[in-house]
C-alpha cells in the first residue's frame, strides 16, 4: 500500500488513486464489522484514521485530500448500524454523519470565531500594504537589519513583541519581514519557521495573552483552579512549560548557527544557493499578500503599519483579550484613518478588504477540514484511548513525561490544541490528583504537548497561518521545522523527567 503511495507522489493518476481510496474504504468497512458495538470500546483500532491520514500525506503532500478521506475514514467506523441503534444503511449512515459533522463544524463556534478574527486579519493585512505601511516598515527595518542574520534576529525579536496572540503574531510579523528576509535570499521555510516558533510558543509562557485566557478558563472549569483564580493558576505553570521556552531560545541559536540547520531546511537553502526559488513549489496558493507585482505605494509611512497594530493589540487587551472585537475595532479605526489621509476611497476600502478576505480561504478551508478530522477522531474516542492506554505506566514521577508525549503525539495527529486542553485537562488533573503527583506540572506537560503538536502538525492552525503569512507551503514548513521541534520537544522530555523526581 505504502508502494502505491509513492508512485502517487510521483505522478499524480486519477485511476489509481482511486482505486487506493476504494481499497482503504473496503478495509474500513471490513475493519469496523469486527469491531466491538460499543463505539467507546475500539481500542487500539482508534487509531486508524490517524495512520491512514499521516501516511497519506507524507505519500502525496495533498493534505485537503487527506484530510477529506481520513475524516471520511472515521465516519465509515461511528456509522455502522449496529452503533445507530441497529437503525439505517451503513453508507448512507456515512455520508448523512460526514455531512452533519461538516454543519457542525460550520455552526461552532471556534470555527465562526476564527473565520471572523483570520479573515479579518487577512484584511487588515492588505489594507496595511495597499497604504503603503508594509513597505515603509520594510524599508525603515532595512537601515536596521543589514544582514541575512539581522534580519533573521529582528524577526525574532518582533514576534516576542507581538506576543498577545498567535494568529496576530504569525500574520503580522510573517507578513512584513517577507520582503526583508527574500532580500537576504532566506527560503521562506526558515522564515516560517522563525515566525512560527516566536508564535503559540511565546503566548503559552506569557499571562497576558488569549492563550492565558482560555486555558485559565479550562483550569477553573476542571476544577483545579477556583472561580476566578484560573490566570494565577496559569502562571504557576510559566516556569514549567518547558516547550514553549525552548523552542524560542532554540531560534537565535540556529540564526547564529550554534545549532547547526539540518534535516530538510538545510536542503532548502541548498536549494536558494543554487539559484532555486526562495518559496518551495505550491506556495503561490498560500500567499496572503495582497500585492505581489511589486508596485511602490505613494507616499509611504510606517504610521500605517503601527498604528493598526497599536489599536489591534489595545483594542483586544480592553475588550478581555477578544480577537474579534480587536480586529473589529481596527478595521473601524483603519477606515477612518485612511479615508482622513486620503490614502483611499471607501469603495477601495471594501475592494482591498474582501481581497484581503479572500487570499485567507485556503487558510480557512484547511483548519475547517482540521477541526471535522479532530470531531471523527472525539467520535472514536482517539484522545481518550491514549491518554487511558498512557496511565497504565504511569507513576507520579513518570506522569509528566508520559502525559508530554502521549499528548504531543495525540496533538501532532489532530492539530487543535485548543480542542485538545479542553478534552484532555479535565482527565489529567483528576488522574494527576488521584495519584499524588504535582498537578501544576502536569498542567504544564499538557500545555506543553499542546504548542509542540500545533507547532509541527502539518494542517495546524499555527502551521497554516504562518504558512500564510510568509508565503510557504505548510507541507514544506511542516516538514523542515519538524527536526527542531523534534529537538526542542527532546530536551523538553528530559525537563519534565527530571522535574517529575525532583518535585514528586
Amino acid at each position: 500500500m505504502l508502494k502505491m503511495f509513492t508512485k502517487e507522489k510521483a505522478a499524480f493518476n486519477g485511476k489509481r488513486t482511486l482505486l487506493i481510496i476504494c481499497l482503504v474504504l473496503l478495509a474500513t468497512f471490513a475493519i469496523t464489522s469486527i469491531l466491538p458495538a460499543d463505539i467507546s470500546k475500539y481500542g487500539v483500532w482508534s487509531i486508524y484514521p490517524a495512520i491512514f491520514l499521516v501516511v497519506y500525506i507524507f505519500a502525496t503532500k495533498r493534505i485537503l485530500e487527506a484530510l477529506v478521506l481520513a475524516s471520511l475514514v472515521g465516519f465509515v467506523m461511528v456509522s455502522r448500524p449496529s452503533t445507530m441503534g441497529g437503525e439505517g444503511n451503513w453508507i448512507v449512515n456515512t455520508f448523512a454523519n460526514f455531512s452533519e459533522g461538516i454543519l457542525s463544524v460550520m455552526m461552532d463556534e471556534d470555527i465562526a470565531w476564527l473565520i471572523v478574527v483570520c479573515g479579518l486579519m487577512g484584511s487588515i493585512i492588505a489594507l496595511i500594504e495597499k497604504a503603503g505601511g508594509a513597505y515603509a516598515f520594510g524599508e525603515w527595518i532595512a537601515t536596521k537589519a543589514k544582514t541575512r542574520n539581522s534580519s533573521l534576529i529582528w524577526t525574532w525579536i518582533l514576534g516576542i513583541v507581538i506576543f498577545i496572540d498567535d494568529y496576530l503574531n504569525s500574520l503580522t510579523v510573517g507578513s512584513c519581514m517577507t520582503t526583508l528576509t527574500d532580500k537576504h535570499k532566506v527560503p521562506r521555510e526558515f522564515l516560517a519557521y522563525v515566525v512560527d516558533s516566536t508564535a503559540a510558543p511565546l503566548c503559552v509562557i506569557i499571562p497576558i495573552s488569549t492563550w492565558a485566557v482560555f486555558c485559565s478558563r479550562i483550569l477553573e472549569t476542571s476544577g483545579w483552579a477556583p472561580r476566578g483564580e484560573g490566570l494565577m493558576y496559569f502562571i504557576s505553570t510559566i516556569p514549567f512549560n518547558f516547550y514553549g521556552w525552548i523552542a524560542a531560545i532554540i531560534v537565535p541559536l540556529v540564526i547564529l548557527g550554534i545549532v547547526p540547520i539540518f534535516g530538510p531546511m538545510k536542503e532548502a537553502f541548498h536549494r536558494v544557493a543554487q539559484g532555486g526559488p526562495l518559496a518551495p513549489p505550491g506556495s503561490d496558493k498560500f500567499d496572503i499578500k495582497a500585492s505581489k507585482n511589486n508596485i511602490v505605494p505613494t507616499n509611504p509611512k510606517k504610521i500605517n503599519l503601527f498604528l493598526p497594530i497599536i489599536v489591534l493589540i489595545a483594542s483586544t487587551l480592553y475588550f478581555d483579550t477578544d480577537m474579534a472585537m480587536g480586529v473589529l475595532a481596527t478595521m473601524g479605526f483603519m477606515f477612518a484613518s485612511y479615508l482622513l489621509q486620503g490614502v483611499m476611497t471607501a469603495e477601495e476600502f471594501v475592494d482591498v478588504s474582501l481581497e484581503g478576505f479572500k487570499n485567507m480561504l485556503m487558510p480557512l478551508l484547511l483548519m475547517v477540514l482540521a477541526f471535522l478530522f479532530a470531531e471523527v477522531n472525539d467520535a472514536i474516542h482517539f484522545t481518550y484511548f491514549v491518554i487511558t492506554s498512557a496511565t497504565k505506566i504511569m507513576t507520579p514521577e513518570l506522569m509528566p513525561l508520559i502525559i508530554f508525549i502521549a499528548l504531543a503525539i495525540t496533538e501532532f495527529i489532530t492539530g487543535t490544541n485548543w480542542g485538545m486542553y479542553i478534552i484532555a485537562l479535565p482527565i489529567v488533573i483528576p488522574l494527576a490528583q488521584n495519584l499524588g503527583a504535582d498537578v501544576t506540572l502536569a498542567v504544564s506537560a499538557v500545555l506543553s504537548a499542546g504548542v509542540f503538536g500545533s507547532h509541527i502538525c502539518f494542517y495546524s492552525d499555527a502551521t497554516v497561518i504562518t504558512s500564510s503569512a510568509t508565503g510557504c507551503n505548510n507541507f514544506n514548513h511542516a516538514l523542515t521545522q519538524a527536526p527542531f521541534g523534534l529537538l526542542a520537544a527532546g530536551i523538553s522530555a528530559i525537563c519534565f523527567l527530571v522535574a517529575g523526581f525532583i518535585i514528586n
